[in-house]
């Protein structure tokens, strides 16, 4: 066996269902989970009538590029979104299936074993990067995301060391847990110090599609390129997702675009790895691509969540509106592992504890004493949970 899976930590909803055990939550509330980030908002019909009106191709191979429709389509998306003064459709953009499985096999493409390679990553963060670095055979260091800093994580105590170890950088903007947004002008920075040490930045950017305001969109890695004049991206991919901004996270559909050199080594992995989209998926998330009102619309929900529950939360929790994304962050006032088991004994609640998603790291573990709560349930739902949140916090 591959002894790097040895290396693996416990998956943070593996660690919840042991926390839970011989847990009795009362059997008169109803179950309500804001532990887990799957959107639960309505699929776009239109987009279902296009997967229904293509189940013909079930009997036709998919190419692991993907069709050049969906690639126009996701190229035309960028350009619109990010202020792109273009980007190549055939070199500069691949669709996968799902950001997931591309974050994890880009580290198995890109990082070469070298002694002392190292993947650097926000702490706390999607546990996909710890586990793509380890099993890519690179050691994890962790960047702490501090308060003090808006959460964002704290680049500037990088040192030239790392950086000079570092062959891939991951970013997550907006951020998983904590919504927090890189700046533009951070972003830049980064670029700088990519081609500077030579190392490769990965933009997990999959909930940049909500945000609260509609004049404000959060800035993207390749805007940044294109803001320094680089249009060739170099050293920098991006990763989209539809499950977040269209509410299909079953499709399993997103997209890699930036780097042309690095995409194409990474289509060379993936035509081996055997991951192409199926031709009817690629068809609905064209249409979900090309169709800007459902996002619209599906922001408008989650502010309406977000000002609701944060309203019924009051001073129970210290906590505040993300600047984008559907988590909340906030603070607990007993160990947020204690808080979450007792949360869910007495209220049948389910959040997940924030050190679970962080590792002990120069601060200790940024994550502790928080807990995510992902506002994905309806909107009756996660009121509810508030007022239970509440209840419990006031009882004990």
């Amino acid at each position: 066996m591959n002894p790097d899976l040895d290396r693996l930590q416990p998956y943070p909803f593996q660690r919840l269902r042991t926390l839970f055990e011989g847990a009795s939550p009362p059997s008169s509330l109803s179950d309500i989970r804001l532990s887990i980030g799957e959107p639960q908002h309505a699929a776009p019909e239109f987009v279902a009538r296009a997967l229904a009106d293509n189940l013909d191709l079930l009997s036709r191979y998919p190419a692991t590029a993907g069709s050049v429709a969906l690639r126009e389509s996701i190229a035309n998306w960028l350009c619109r979104r990010f202020k792109l003064q273009g980007i190549d459709a055939d070199q500069q953009v691949l669709p996968v299936n799902g950001t997931r499985e591309a974050l994890f096999a880009l580290a198995q493409a890109v990082v070469s074993r070298d002694p002392g390679a190292t993947v650097i990553c926000p702490n706390p963060f999607y546990q996909i990067y710890e586990g793509a670095a380890l099993l890519a055979g690179a050691t994890p260091v962790y960047v702490d995301c501090r308060p003090e800093l808006q959460w964002l994580p704290d680049f500037e105590a990088v040192t030239d060391d790392q950086w000079r170890n570092c062959q891939l950088l991951y970013l997550c903007s907006p951020g998983n847990p904590t919504g927090a947004v890189i700046p533009l002008e951070t972003l830049k920075w980064l670029i700088e110090r990519a081609r500077e040490f030579d190392f490769v930045i990965a933009s997990d950017e999959c909930y940049s599609e909500l945000y609260p305001d509609e004049n404000q969109a959060p800035p993207g890695l390749l805007q940044a390129c294109a803001e320094l004049g680089d249009n060739d991206y170099r050293q920098c991919v991006v990763f989209h997702s539809l499950s977040k901004r269209s509410n299909l996270p079953g499709l399993r559909s997103g997209f890699v675009a930036g780097d042309a050199d690095i995409l194409a080594r990474f289509l060379t992995y993936r035509t081996y790895h055997g991951c192409a989209m199926p031709l009817h998926h690629q068809l609905a998330s064209q249409v979900a691509w090309d169709d800007e009102s459902h996002v619209i619309a599906n922001r408008a929900l989650y502010r309406e969540k977000f000002a609701r529950v944060l309203a019924i939360l009051g001073d129970a929790l210290p906590v505040s509106a993300p600047d984008a994304g559907f988590y909340l962050w906030p603070q607990t006032p007993i160990s947020d592992v204690d808080f979450s088991r007792a949360l869910y004994e007495s209220q049948h609640v389910t959040v997940l504890p924030g050190s679970f998603l962080g590792r002990e790291a120069q601060h200790g573990n940024p994550g502790a004493n928080h807990i995510r709560m992902a506002l994905v349930a309806p909107l009756a739902s996660c009121e509810e949970a508030a007022r239970r949140i509440v209840q419990h916090i006031e009882q004990y």
